[in-house]
């Protein structure tokens, strides 16, 4: 059911924001000056080329290493401020190759999802398998619940990650490489899903991506990351500021602005 947005809700921001590593005395910068705000009901895309500090930056923004400087906002709330306990009912994370049991049936491991609202005996209550029911049908999976995940193809386990998110009902969901091991047809898939969830709820959703193409056609914004540098804004303002011309070699693959798409750049000889 489609719940009315408010636009000016801001679930996530930065501010300031340098990311990167200590290494015993040295301090490693990833990317300095990251501002962006993210808000209800949107799908945003984090893209850049392998080693740019995707994965860092959403690390950071998840609490799992800290941050150099500047400051991490969710709902308004200092990241530092936020106690350990709470952050899973404000946010949650999907990571592609995370260790994860499949002999797990599909309905157990999305019930995991749920973990920060039950007793310490993580037993589930009406409203706990109300809220994984729902989530087994917004990925259309509710007929497969019974089923172990071991029997599921990459495209369903996918879907049964998501639907943990889901579960978990926080406004706010990251995900590191959503659409990776997967085919053409279901990365589409996967990306569409996503952009039906936010479009439907309050939730809003930030991914990283190697699928610049299908982010520039479905996402509402992008998190550009370049040469240790963040730009952001919405697909059309950052191909406007020419954002992508240097992002990969000239002599192999270029940015077409009409089509909005990169292509690999025949050769003539």
């Amino acid at each position: 059911m489609s719940t009315e947005l408010n636009p000016d809700k801001i679930l996530l921001s930065t501010s300031s924001l340098s990311i990167g590593y200590k290494d015993k005395r040295d301090v490693i910068s990833v990317a300095e000056a990251i501002n962006f705000e993210i808000k209800a009901g949107e799908l945003v895309a984090l893209i850049g080329i392998n080693g740019s500090g995707k994965s860092t930056l959403l690390k950071t923004i998840s609490g799992q290493i800290p941050s150099l400087s500047g400051d991490i906002k969710i709902n308004h709330q200092l990241l530092s401020e936020l106690p350990l306990k709470d952050l899973g009912a404000v946010l949650s994370l999907v990571l592609t190759n995370e260790h994860v049991s499949k002999q797990l049936t599909v309905m157990e491991l999305v019930a995991l999802g749920r973990h920060p609202y039950t007793n310490w005996l993580g037993n589930l209550s009406q409203e706990d398998l109300e809220k994984v029911n729902q989530a087994l049908s917004q990925v259309d999976l509710i007929q497969k619940k019974d089923k172990s995940c071991e029997s599921l193809s990459d495209g369903q386990f996918q879907k049964v990650l998501i639907a943990r998110a889901l579960a978990q009902d926080t406004a706010l969901i990251l995900m590191d490489e959503p659409t990776t091991h997967l085919d053409m047809f279901h990365k589409a898939y996967v990306l569409k899903l996503l952009k039906s969830i936010v479009k439907n709820s309050q939730k809003s959703i930030l991914f990283a991506s190697h699928e610049i193409n299908l982010a520039l056609q479905l996402c509402d914004k992008i998190i550009l990351i370049d040469n240790h540098k963040v730009t952001y804004g919405s697909p059309l303002e950052l191909i406007q500021k020419g954002a992508f011309d240097a992002l990969f070699p000239k002599d192999y693959i270029v940015f077409d602005e009409h089509s909005r798409t990169f292509k690999m750049k025949i050769s003539e000889d």
